[in-house]
């Protein structure tokens, strides 16, 4: 199948899938309101984009940003900074702030993502939490669902502190979780136990829904800026949200005892970080409508996608099983040559920090591992799934998928 013949398939196959672009758009509208009413609600003016140095007291930008993030979260109080490097790190930030020797850590849909072995001990490190005397256990899910009855039966043996829940599926062959699930686990949960902190790893998850975590009752979230709520704009960071009293933990986790959220320089970050929560609904959308028809497309040429092009959307990622290495490489390095940054190279399997496998990675971003940005990667392990994601507008999307296409099908 030459070019053509898969330009011409991506234009057939989008009018198959219109309905579900046409949902994505009104979810985008919805949050668009929630966003330009939040920045209204907190008065953001033009003096807000300047910064701080040194300590980074009294920057009424920074404190405007978090106070617009806990509105569109809505979250009693946020901490939202660029000297997070990573959603990684604000998970390892807020479960370092949480948790104390010979607390447990119940992490109820299996095993979390790759990069988080080595900060829980699943990986041997000598600075994990199981180094500090953190217990962890799991609960695999049954079916793509929580396994409600062990996880009550749990709670009912010895006290839990911490429960983590990741929405997305990472690197794991399962469906990611939908919001209706949390919700209904969270109250299975407090029929055992009132205090456990319910902890929710919502990175690839925001504003592909009209809702989120918090408003179902969990305790905290976290997320990455170069993901979602970033919108392509931000260079760096992420966010812990959420009650109060722990977001005021993680901060004192993240700076020091005492000044928690009072410092932190944001050294001209601020203009980004609200230009990019304030475009996030679009561009998540633009993201969403071009997995919607990457799925069809692939199903299509027979792979195995999941989610299905007609099925609820969770996050951003859309996942393709090709099932022989070679695939996988072809199709991730087809993603680089659809980029608009280092479209000339040529990714390559290779061993990378935090993850056991070797991983290919495309992602010729303009911020290096946005993934909000139109990009796939995986780990090359059978049956070789592909984990794409991002698009900064659908129109680059739908150009990305038919290099990506064209390259898979080459001789």
């Amino acid at each position: 199948m030459n070019k053509w013949d898969v330009e011409e398939l991506v234009k057939n196959t989008e009018k198959e899938v219109q309905e579900q672009l046409n949902l994505a758009d009104e979810i985008c509208d919805f949050n668009s309101n929630k966003v330009l009413e939040a920045f209204q609600r907190n008065g953001v003016k033009e003096s807000d984009f300047g910064s701080t140095t040194g300590y980074g007291y009294d920057d009424i930008g920074r404190e405007k940003i978090e106070r617009v993030f806990s509105d569109v979260l809505h979250a009693e109080d946020c901490i939202v900074r660029s000297q997070f490097i990573s959603g990684t790190h604000a998970l390892t930030v807020a479960l370092f702030a949480f948790l104390r020797p010979g607390d447990t850590m119940l992490s109820i849909n299996g095993k979390p993502y790759d990069t988080l072995d080595e900060v829980i001990g699943i990986a041997e490190n000598k600075s994990s939490l199981k180094s500090f005397g953190v217990k962890y256990e799991q609960i695999e899910l049954i079916n793509n669902d929580f396994d409600y009855d062990k996880i009550q039966e749990r709670l009912k043996e010895s006290k839990v502190k911490l429960i983590e829940i990741q929405r997305s599926k990472g690197y794991a062959l399962r469906k990611s979780i939908s919001l209706e699930k949390v919700e209904k686990v969270i109250k299975k949960i407090r029929e055992i136990d009132k205090d456990v902190i319910i902890m929710i790893d919502n990175c690839y998850c925001e504003f592909v829904g009209k809702k989120e975590p918090l408003e179902v009752g969990a305790d905290v979230i976290v997320g990455s800026l170069i993901k979602n709520l970033g919108g392509g704009i931000a260079p760096n960071g992420a966010y812990i949200a959420g009650r109060k009293d722990l977001v005021e933990l993680a901060a004192e986790r993240l700076t020091v005892p005492g000044e928690g959220k009072g410092v932190g320089p944001t050294l001209g970050i601020n203009k980004q970080f609200l230009q990019g929560i304030f475009l996030a609904p679009s561009v998540v959308a633009s993201s969403v409508k071009t997995a919607i028809l990457t799925s069809k497309v692939l199903e299509k040429l027979g792979y195995k996608v999941e989610p299905r092009f007609d099925e609820e959307r969770v996050d951003i990622v859309q996942t393709i099983e090709f099932g022989e290495a070679a695939k996988l490489i072809k199709y991730c390095q087809g993603v680089q040559k659809g980029s608009p940054v280092d479209s000339d190279s040529l990714p390559e399997p290779c061993e990378t920090p935090g993850y056991q496998d070797p991983i290919i990675m495309a992602s010729g971003s303009f911020t290096q591992g946005s993934s909000i940005e139109f990009s796939c990667d995986g780990p090359l392990r059978p049956p070789f799934v592909g984990f794409q994601q991002g698009a900064l507008t659908y129109s680059y999307g739908k150009l990305g998928l038919i290099k990506a296409v064209s390259e898979l099908l080459k001789e």
